[in-house]
């Protein structure tokens, strides 16, 4: 009974021993792959200047991070992104490692893409890669509202043009461009016919012998129903 006893206990006490080792391990390799990568990432930086194609900087852009399609390692890195200052210039910033020296990323702005080969040991990490687009600038808001005018302006121009052509082919519009205008004819409420505004009341006393307080009440009369008819 006493040997069983002491056997038990050596293999309870042998148990826990292993169990602590085991934990140590367990809390050894833990910390190992946690720490690691921090401690060897290195920061990588990318700093250039973004142009259009005439030179000209791209201004309040962001330039991003882009991966060719199966290119699993580069994927930690899509997404990441810099904005461009007023004169262009630019800096990513990425937390890279050995293990990622020689990795192709694109570089894209405007969507138009630049391959860049991450150089660890190029320069501590830092590197210099400006960026020259295909495209040309797009136009400011300004200057395309000053372009519409004109055009509008032309536009008008034009068709003031043409309708004083048109006027200048018949003689009252020759007359009527060099201030002439013709006279407004009122039909005489006697005997219909035609006659100049201001010849009414002559024509009402001298065909129609009609008195000239008369003759001047009539005239009225129609001058009100034509207006009245215009509006």
């Amino acid at each position: 009974m006493y040997l069983k006893s002491v056997r038990k206990k050596s293999r309870v006490f042998k148990q826990r021993v292993n169990g602590q080792i085991m934990r140590r391990i367990l809390v050894i390799v833990i910390l190992a792959v946690f720490f690691a990568p921090l401690v060897s990432a290195e920061t990588y930086l990318i700093s250039g200047k973004a142009t259009y194609a005439d030179n000209t900087p791209v201004p309040l852009d962001y330039v991003l991070i882009e991966c060719e399609a199966g290119n699993t390692q580069c994927y930690q890195y899509r997404g990441t992104k810099a904005m461009t200052d007023a004169y262009g210039a630019f800096t990513l910033m990425l937390d890279a490692d050995s293990q990622e020296d020689g990795l192709e990323i694109l570089l894209t702005l405007r969507g138009e893409n630049f391959s860049h080969i991450i150089d660890i040991d190029s320069n501590q990490g830092s590197v210099t890669q400006d960026i020259k687009l295909s495209q040309y600038p797009p136009p400011s808001g300004v200057f395309m509202g000053f372009g519409c005018a004109i055009v509008l302006f032309v536009l008008v121009f034009v068709s003031v043009l043409l309708r004083t052509g048109r006027r200048l082919t018949t003689k009252q519009g020759r007359m009527e461009f060099v201030g002439y205008k013709k006279a407004r004819e009122l039909e005489c409420p006697k005997c219909k016919e035609m006659v100049f505004q201001h010849e009414l009341i002559k024509h009402l006393i001298i065909d129609h012998d009609i008195e000239a307080l008369d003759a001047a009440e009539i005239t009225g009369k129609v001058m009100r129903r034509t207006w009245s008819e215009e509006e």
